[in-house]
């Protein structure tokens, strides 16, 4: 409670000539202590003007004042204000205070970022850098001169590397990109540190550098065109490359990731966590992957099996006529990247939530709006829920975080409980049998696909046939439980047996697989009704 010693007389005559021109309601001045000195705070609601606050000075007793509040409280509520209009919002309002080296720095904001959000964010840096000599400064120095070199600007690196603005967590770097560079920025994988930053978040040293000008923006590749046949037809003597098609497991391997990523006993020895070994290669070594006789290099869509063919002119005419009779399918971004559809055991439940914005929540949670970048599950009603699926629900909490950024869809576990994936394209990426469940803990983050590492394959499958290119429809295919997992470390053998789960459809690759197969026709093994 703010106590003041001395009034000015000003106020004062001004407070007494309110009264005298019924300025002020009675019911409001037959409150105040003939003893006391008395500041009133007036705002217009309504037809009346209100009295929200008045602060005691030394000789009221604090007990008298807090009771007149309180009612007054109450009096401002029983009429039917908002609350956020009323006498606690007047008083948090009423105190504030910007600092001048935060409204200095704000004057660089980027964007509609939130205003009180981003000034909060500013306030609380501010607040770390006045303990370092030269750092507000070198930061002013950043933002008002963004073309010449600066030194960095760094503050203490959590316990988990990342900042709480105003019940927001989030990388500190990332923050104040946000706020200065990039106001669309989503996620700390869109960023790449300068060569000359020493203090970069990815070092992961005790200080991080927050200069926004020590950091720059990842561009989304390019993804070379798949290179498909006009005509499917056959050449005599000639065959398409084989194709093995892979055996789904009755049960999912398990895995768990952390921190640190998965385990050393998880992966495949010929499969370190990194990329994959070159750009041009995107065969797996895992054998049981249907891909793992897929060649290196893309091979012509057909191989000659004559062996006595020498005839150099056939050999070029056929070459020629290859290169002529290929037609490049590109890929395209959607104006949906995906689509996110919410089962309880095997029943759908709800509608199909179309993801629009490249950062999306799916909680548990109840709130109605149809936000473009949030699908809250708790609203939704199925008659036949039973206990259990009540138990999960209720655990779900803040729920996940499905951004697509650069090509790449991630996804960060930010309820309490973990989320199990079963993602192809994430499993090919580590070596992993297709069906293995991924477990991801609370405060993790895992790529769950590559939109690269996809193009690739489907370039090389293309050369296989059909069935191959038709195969890659799965990979499209997300699952993801909430709480609860499934597969051979659990009784539950498939994710239609879990309680709450997701299955996200990415739509830009499903599109660019639709425009492949068209283009490819009919499959050649011709299927009856006796086959």
């Amino acid at each position: 409670m703010v106590m003041f010693q001395s009034l000015d007389p000003c106020l004062v005559l001004f407070l007494l000539n309110c009264k005298k021109t019924h300025f002020l309601s009675d019911k409001y001045w037959d409150a105040i202590s003939m003893q006391s000195v008395i500041v009133f705070v007036l705002i217009g609601i309504g037809r009346n003007f209100e009295l929200v606050l008045y602060l005691k000075c030394a000789m009221m007793d604090y007990q008298y004042f807090l009771t007149h509040f309180n009612n007054l409280v109450t009096m401002d509520i029983d009429e039917g204000e908002s609350s956020s209009s009323g006498p606690i919002s007047t008083l948090n309002s009423l105190f504030s205070f910007t600092s001048p080296a935060v409204k200095k720095l704000l004057g660089w904001k980027q964007g509609d970022e939130e205003e009180k959000w981003a000034e909060k964010a500013v306030d609380s840096l501010v607040k770390k850098l006045k303990k370092r000599k030269g750092a507000i400064e070198e930061l002013e120095r950043a933002l008002s001169c963004p073309g010449t070199p600066s030194k960095c600007v760094t503050i203490p690196r959590s316990l988990d590397g990342r900042l709480q603005v105003s019940h927001r967590k989030g990388l500190p770097h990332v923050i104040y990109c946000r706020v200065w560079r990039w106001p669309d920025l989503q996620s700390h994988h869109e960023l790449k540190p300068l060569e000359h930053c020493q203090f970069p978040f990815t070092a992961k040293q005790k200080e991080v550098c927050i200069n926004p000008y020590h950091y720059k923006r990842v561009e989304s590749p390019v993804l070379p065109p798949v290179l498909v046949r006009r005509h499917n037809d056959f050449v005599p003597g000639h065959s398409l490359l084989p194709f093995q098609q892979l055996v789904e497991p009755n049960m999912p391997h398990n895995v768990s990731y952390t921190q640190n990523g998965f385990s050393a006993n998880q992966i495949s020895p010929s499969s370190p966590l990194s990329n994959v070994s070159s750009p041009g290669s995107i065969t797996s070594n895992n054998p049981q992957s249907p891909y793992a006789n897929l060649a290196e290099t893309p091979p012509p869509a057909y191989s000659p099996t004559d062996e006595n063919n020498t005839n150099p002119n056939n050999n070029q005419n056929q070459e020629q006529s290859l290169t002529t009779d290929v037609q490049p399918v590109a890929y395209q971004e959607q104006p949906f990247w995906a689509s996110i559809a919410y089962y309880e055991l095997n029943s759908r439940v709800g509608e199909v939530f179309h993801c629009h914005s490249t950062s999306v929540i799916v909680d548990g949670f109840t709130n109605p709006s149809n936000n473009s970048d949030r699908f809250c599950l708790g609203q939704l009603s199925n008659v036949n829920r039973n206990s259990t699926i009540e138990n999960t629900r209720r655990h779900i909490g803040k729920g996940v975080h499905l951004y697509y950024v650069n090509g790449e869809v991630y996804a960060e576990c930010l309820s309490d409980s973990a989320i199990f994936v079963q993602s192809r394209n994430c499993n090919h990426h580590h070596n992993f049998h297709p069906s293995t469940v991924c477990k991801i803990p609370a405060g993790c983050s895992l790529r769950i696909f590559n939109n690269a590492e996809f193009a690739q394959l489907l370039s090389q499958c293309v050369n296989h046939g059909f069935e191959a290119v038709y195969e890659l429809t799965k990979m499209c295919t997300i699952r993801m439980s909430f709480v609860k997992g499934w597969g051979a470390e659990y009784h539950r053998q498939d994710v239609t047996s879990t309680p709450c789960w997701i299955e996200i459809h990415l739509h830009g690759p499903l599109q660019w697989l639709d425009k492949v197969l068209t283009q490819m026709g009919a499959p050649h093994n011709a299927i009856s009704s006796v086959s």
